[in-house]
């Protein structure tokens, strides 16, 4: 019998994964180790681990004496030593093509809450106040504002298709796509520093990577429009929360809207929002890392995930292998 470790898990059950993997002879053990910093010794036994939220290091890797596959539940590779599998020889498998709707669809979602100066407003009429001038920042027109995207992947492309109808001048900043590509999708391509000046809003796509941590920092804010907006629905750590928290509550930034802070919640066993003093303030609107959520996707990723690694298991190629680049 195969054993298949979750990491982690905050769905009710692993019935979607017991569907797939059961078939095939495989036993199903759900951990609860968000941190992964008891992964060794509760799955140094482990044919196959899927993984949510632990991280998985070197050393982790290091001690599984038989595992075949680690498979991400998710798109991101982060929180996988990906190199150190590899060189182990395990295979490494990921969920490509998950929540790209969902993910595009909720960063619009904030981007246009705040474009519009909603959570404001609501704020003020449960306060008593009935004016339009209750706005945090004058409200300009969608049609000809100006959308910048860090980042031009999947994701942020179909977000492209579906703002083209407000009107909005869309720019993006991404190294590794061309011009091309962006003008293919009503984009224009601009360095980093153009987009950051020019920029209504600014709207987070990126992966996150040691060259992206913190790419939005004090510096960067700085070079962005007074009253300028923020958007972040990629990794928290992208964004340096202290700059931002400064930018805030000084005004040089109207209002920001997360899904995820940088110490990572999901990944923590003992969080308040004590620990972060964004979630006090009023213009920051913060949602607990669900952009990817839909109840199409998280079963989606469930069985993608599974179905990797049952591959594996019966010596065939998975469908969603991660190739690992230098």
């Amino acid at each position: 019998m195969y054993k298949v470790y979750v990491t982690d898990h905050d769905y009710p059950d692993l019935a979607i994964e017991e569907s797939v993997l059961a078939p095939i002879g495989a036993q199903v053990i759900g951990l609860q180790d968000r941190t992964g910093a008891h992964l060794a010794q509760a799955a140094r036994d482990a044919d196959a681990l899927m993984q949510q939220y632990a991280k998985i290091s070197a050393d982790t890797i290091g001690s599984l004496k038989q595992c075949k596959v680690i498979a991400r539940y998710g798109i991101g590779l982060d929180i996988l030593d990906v190199k150190a599998a590899h060189a182990a020889g395990i295979v490494v498998t990921n969920v490509p093509d998950y929540c790209l709707e969902e993910v595009a669809d909720h960063s619009i979602s904030m981007a246009l809450t705040l474009l519009r100066s909603i959570p404001t407003y609501a704020d003020a009429t449960r306060r008593g106040t009935w004016h339009w001038s209750a706005w945090n920042r004058p409200i300009r027109r969608l049609r000809g504002s100006v959308f910048g995207f860090v980042g031009f992947g999947r994701i942020a492309q179909n977000m492209a298709h579906k703002l083209k109808p407000f009107g909005l001048e869309l720019l993006a900043y991404d190294p590794y796509v061309s011009a091309g590509v962006m003008h293919s999708h009503g984009v224009r391509k601009v360095e980093f520093d153009e987009l950051l000046r020019h920029a209504d809003l600014v709207d987070v796509m990126c992966p996150y990577t040691p060259e992206t941590h913190h790419l939005i920092d004090e510096a960067a804010i700085e070079r962005m429009k007074p009253g300028a907006l923020l958007v972040n629905c990629a990794r928290g750590k992208i964004v340096d929360n202290a700059a931002l928290h400064r930018a805030l509550t000084s005004r040089r930034l109207a209002a920001a809207a997360l899904d995820d802070t940088e110490e990572e919640p999901a990944k923590q066993t003992d969080w308040s929002p004590n620990d972060n003093p964004l979630f006090s303030l009023d213009n920051c609107i913060i949602t607990p890392h669900v952009a990817y959520v839909s109840e199409d996707a998280l079963h989606e990723a469930r069985r993608v995930a599974a179905e990797n690694v049952r591959a594996v298991l019966l010596g065939q190629v998975p469908p969603n292998a991660v190739h690992y680049r230098n």
